[in-house]
């Protein structure tokens, strides 16, 4: 099995490197080892969709973004994700996401973006390890006065049963929305912001605090004050070692005295979690107050 994830893994780092190049199927069978028909099928089995379709919603993930983003012009959003016409790719994006592109640079929606996950990822086993010790850099940092549009859950206190309660596709539409700090964020909320009978433990974007945008169906927004934020950031990781990541900084943060610097915490504020990210270590902010 350990064989067959790996296959499909480089299959799917091969369609990530090269997105914006054409791309034959060929090439990407070469990656698993296998033949291009069984690498077909591993493919279809362990993600769900087909290589062709796997590349197309992603080059329409990221030119919704860059439309999102950047001035640029449809057609140049069709050539430079590997589309042929500037035809097929608005035919591609109205069927991906009920609309068309030049409408949505016009006016950006929150869309359901397509989030490829890494069935490397899927399969680890969950265990304890030991790592060597690892320095953990802090910062302060100040938020503005904010909205933040949330998806609740029911019972979640993290990310594995909020998954299970709400979908991990959530995730798609919350990248779909420009955010104040650029990326969505994980929230665990204090008593005073969670509805009767749904979970602590929320994912959302943050917006500004004049917010008069779309918000997508079953979402909240939540208005949180101007604050202080002790940032926890730990040592680049190795993608397969994320929850050991996540544990370096849960010690570092109930050993920290946030008094030696002036502060004590603000049980008033969300804790902060941002995406695992191996390449810049992994990040918690705490709420703090003078």
């Amino acid at each position: 099995m350990q064989e067959q994830i790996d296959a499909v893994q480089r299959m799917q780092e091969y369609i990530e490197k090269h997105l914006c190049e054409k791309i034959f199927f060929a090439d990407i069978a070469k990656e698993s080892m296998f033949s291009p028909w069984y690498a077909r099928r591993l493919f279809l089995e362990y993600t769900g969709v087909t290589p062709a379709d796997y590349t197309r919603k992603l080059r329409l993930k990221q030119s919704a973004i860059k439309l999102r983003d950047e001035n640029i012009k449809v057609l140049d959003a069709a050539l430079d994700f590997g589309f042929g016409s500037v035809d097929g790719y608005q035919r591609a994006f109205y069927k991906e996401f009920g609309c068309n592109p030049s409408e949505y640079a016009a006016n950006p929606i929150p869309l359901h973006l397509f989030t490829p996950y890494g069935v490397k990822f899927r399969f680890l086993e969950r265990k304890n390890t030991t790592m060597n010790a690892k320095n953990v850099f802090l910062q302060v940092i100040d938020k503005p006065k904010r909205k933040v549009i949330i998806k609740r859950g029911k019972t979640a206190t993290e990310y594995w049963k909020y998954c299970e309660e709400v979908g991990c596709d959530i995730w798609g539409v919350l990248v779909s929305m420009k955010s104040l700090c650029g990326e969505p964020v994980c929230l665990w909320l204090p008593k005073e912001y969670i509805k009767n009978g749904t979970s602590e433990y929320v994912q959302g974007v943050e917006v500004s605090a004049d917010y008069k945008g779309e918000i997508p169906d079953g979402f909240d927004v939540i208005e949180l004050p101007a604050s202080k934020y002790l940032m926890f950031q730990g040592e680049p990781f190795r993608e397969e070692d994320y929850e050991q990541a996540i544990t370096d900084i849960w010690e570092s943060e109930k050993k920290y005295d946030p008094t030696l610097i002036g502060y004590k915490w603000d049980d008033a504020n969300p804790k902060i979690q941002l995406e695992p990210i191996g390449t810049r270590g992994y990040i918690e902010l705490m709420p703090i107050k003078p």
